[in-house]
């Protein structure tokens, strides 16, 4: 909306017509006394020349006033009302407006390079912090929030590590970009590559430093599952491929004709082949978690409804053996964010190893419990426990801090019977770690094993 132009003052064009007319008036009336003009030509050009300067004052306030309007809308962004009738003063006006109409634009191109800019940074995958001089958080992208802490209380901790702490040293001194290795070691391990880039000149918050966090957890898994899975690989298939070339060998050779041995042979070499089997899928399943360990799930589940699928699909397995399976749940159990398949695969290698170790005709317990803050193991979050129990010979305390270690086995002639490959509490382990959760067993001989899986609950999880 166009400003409204002032009123003139009143005063303003008399005061400046008696500045401007004094001279011209004094020297009509200078040139009546001395006789060198009419007194009535002179007194009419005195007239003359106070009208002129009353008019001349009037139009330069006005136009003065109608300029300082003109800035005022230029600077608001708003239509000029009116234009100065002076041409000094009408180009003045102009040229402001065009300023201004630049200035104006540039202003929405910076703010929308800004934006463009903060939303580019918000969706990088890296981690990216922002330091003051003090080394202390400025600004955080989503990716720092999640691994440093909505207000990146974490990143003092990780400035305690001497590589890092002296790369961002080095920086701030002007020494140019530098770079660290750093480890985080909890929740899960995790190796990160740590670059530090001196801001220069300084942000307007007090932005000093760029530091930027790149995962290098997946590239290093990736090299070690490589390794392991070749050594374990080639150590643990060295004796059933043994077995298979000799019992292959005889039936090509001595026993080519050999009917009886043909049949005695051939479910032996069908075990061991199926047993190679099971243990490649194992290794390449187990590779596979170890992969992603590092990265927690975040879709959202119901860990019962997961529990009773894993406890019908035990069905001819329990029968099998003369197995009950007796299955507990609490009533309005919260959510918990996880990996369906994983879990399955949780619940899957935990009652199988309770039927394989379970005593025949005995009873196998799936049970899940709220378990959080105040409760029996005076967890700091609320979660849900898993626990499977058997009724077996159970596992010697020494035993028990080894077991999830992978192909460690309490009784290996008795694990390779039941069709155990080693890995199975391995792989338990791993998905546990990746579900920030924790896995506890507890056994006595003679009274059998129980195996607690806790997982924590969604945040703000509604009961079932």
């Amino acid at each position: 909306m166009p400003q409204r132009l002032p009123p003139p003052t009143p005063w303003m064009p008399l005061a400046l017509a008696a500045a401007i007319g004094a001279a011209p008036a004094s020297l009509f009336a200078l040139a009546a006394s001395v006789g060198m003009l009419d007194p009535i030509v002179a007194t009419v050009g005195a007239l003359a020349a106070g009208a002129a300067a009353v008019t001349l004052g009037w139009l330069w306030q006005r136009d003065i006033a109608r300029l300082t309007a003109a800035l005022k809308a230029a600077e608001a962004g708003e239509a000029i009302a009116a234009l100065p009738f002076l041409p000094p003063l009408k180009r003045i006006a102009e040229a402001s407006a065009r300023l201004a109409s630049g200035l104006r634009q540039r202003g929405v191109e910076a703010a929308a390079n800004a934006d463009a800019a903060v939303r580019i940074v918000a969706r990088l995958p890296d981690p990216l912090a922002v330091l003051g001089a003090d080394a202390q958080p400025v600004a955080l992208n989503p990716a720092a929030r999640a691994l440093l802490g909505v207000d990146g209380a974490d990143l003092a901790a990780l400035l305690r590590n001497p590589a890092l702490r002296s790369a961002v040293d080095r920086a701030l001194a002007g020494a140019g970009p530098q770079t660290a290795e750093i480890t985080l070691p909890v929740p899960i391990e995790r190796e990160l590559l740590a670059q530090a880039i001196l801001l220069d000149p300084p942000l307007a918050d007090g932005g000093r430093l760029l530091l930027v966090l790149s995962d290098r957890t997946r590239e290093r898994r990736l090299e070690q599952m490589r390794a392991d899975f070749v050594a374990n690989a080639s150590h643990e298939l060295r004796t059933p491929l043994t077995s298979l070339i000799g019992f292959i060998e005889t039936l090509l050779g001595p026993a080519a004709d050999d009917r009886e041995a043909q049949a005695r042979f051939l479910p032996i070499m069908a075990e061991q082949a199926s047993r190679m089997g099971r243990l490649i899928e194992d290794l390449l399943s187990l590779s596979r978690i170890e992969l992603t360990e590092h990265t927690p799930p975040t879709a959202e589940l119901d860990i019962a409804v997961l529990a009773r699928r894993s406890a019908e699909a035990l069905g001819p397995r329990l029968a099998a053996r003369r197995l009950t399976l007796d299955l507990t749940a609490e009533e309005g159990l919260p959510h918990i964010v996880g990996d369906a398949d994983q879990l399955s695969q949780v619940l899957g290698n935990l009652l199988d190893n309770a039927v394989k170790y379970g005593r025949e005709g005995g009873r196998i317990g799936l049970a899940l419990r709220r378990d959080g803050p105040g409760g029996e193991k005076a967890r700091r979050r609320a979660g849900v426990a898993v626990a499977v129990s058997d009724d077996g010979a159970g596992i010697p305390r020494l035993h028990i801090p080894r077991l999830t270690e992978r192909f460690y086995r309490v009784d290996a002639a008795r694990s390779r019977a039941v069709g155990g490959t080693g890995l199975g509490l391995a792989i338990v382990k791993h998905i546990v770690n990746r579900h920030r959760g924790v896995l506890e067993i507890e056994s006595e001989e003679g009274h059998g094993s129980t195996f607690t899986v806790w997982l924590p609950a969604a945040v703000q999880a509604e009961p079932r």
